[in-house]
């Protein structure tokens, strides 16, 4: 402590002669504090919610309540930007609205309705997409602060830093509410296995469980293998995630007897859409089930589309 004392006590005493000997334009610009700007910044107090309800977009909302860290220059308004995934690209960046600070728990919100016209149309928007949401704050003096021109220390400062708690950035994804039944004739629009061709026509089914798909009708194609197990998906029904847990679902002969399992953490696999009758699943295949050769297809990726 006494060390640190000495120093500053230097650098004082260097700062005081150095005031006396310049004067005008030649002040040294360490000699006061003054002469440093004061940046300011949004401190995140909780996240009102994340998911975009894609059957219900005008009314589904997304966002957060934050306050101005208080030592701070006082901010006036919050400019809200969004882009598909994420970007510190501005020229990407698409404005949604701008709100006023009016107290220290303040909420930004952007609804479905208020994203779609910044993307340019509903159109734009599909289950399954996630968007980043930028605020711009503008304080007193006029001054702008987003992820660009705030100091981040390589990954660990006031951006992305959990100590800040900042909330230059907020997250929503696209999900669908799983609501059966949603059996039926579904278009193959891709198939990495090659059972079929996009184009081809198969029949998806509901259950066994309430929240469940089944896909037995799919894999195997009855031209190549034989179901030792009905190939299963589970669904979330708040957002439409698909979990695969490991099946042996098929016997293809020759060595290759199938399991599949999905390839995300927990078996998570893709999603099924029933407001749109969209199902996105990848998977590993792999063979294997008892006598199986070990072959691995890697993950397989299958999309079928409601017809």
């Amino acid at each position: 402590m006494k060390k640190l004392l000495y120093i500053l006590s230097v650098v004082c005493l260097i700062t005081v002669i150095n005031s006396c000997k310049k004067t005008g334009g030649d002040i040294n610009p360490m000699s006061s504090y003054k002469n440093f700007g004061v940046g300011s910044y949004l401190v995140l107090d909780s996240t009102i919610n994340q998911n975009l309800n894609y059957a219900s977009l005008s009314t589904s909302t997304v966002g957060v309540i934050v306050h101005q860290y208080p030592n701070g220059e006082a901010i006036t308004s919050i400019t809200v930007f969004v882009v598909p995934g994420s970007s510190y690209d501005t020229t990407q960046w698409k404005k949604v609205k701008t709100v006023s600070y009016t107290s220290p728990q303040t909420t930004i919100t952007v609804s479905g309705a208020e994203l779609a016209t910044a993307l340019g149309g509903a159109s734009a928007i599909q289950p399954g997409a996630n968007y980043t949401f930028y605020n711009r704050i503008t304080t007193k003096s006029g001054k702008t602060y987003d992820v660009n021109n705030t100091g981040n220390n390589s990954g660990s400062g006031l951006v992305t830093g959990f100590y800040y708690h900042s909330a230059f950035s907020f997250s929503a994804y696209v999900v669908c509410p799983f609501v059966a039944p949603i059996a039926g004739t579904y278009k193959v629009l891709r198939d990495d296995w090659a059972d079929w061709n996009p184009g081809d026509l198969v029949q998806v089914t509901d259950g066994p469980g309430p929240n469940q798909v089944n896909l037995s009708q799919v894999y195997p194609n009855p031209a190549y293998g034989t179901i030792v197990n009905p190939l299963i998906v589970n669904v979330d029904p708040a957002t439409g995630t698909a979990t695969v847990p490991k099946t042996n679902f098929g016997n293809y002969g020759g060595g290759y007897n199938m399991t599949a399992v999905g390839t995300g953490t927990g078996g998570v696999a893709g999603y099924v859409f029933a407001c749109t009758g969209y199902i996105t699943l990848t998977m590993e295949l792999k063979a294997d089930g008892p006598g199986g050769n070990g072959y691995d297809n890697g993950p397989t990726k299958l999309i079928l589309q409601k017809q």
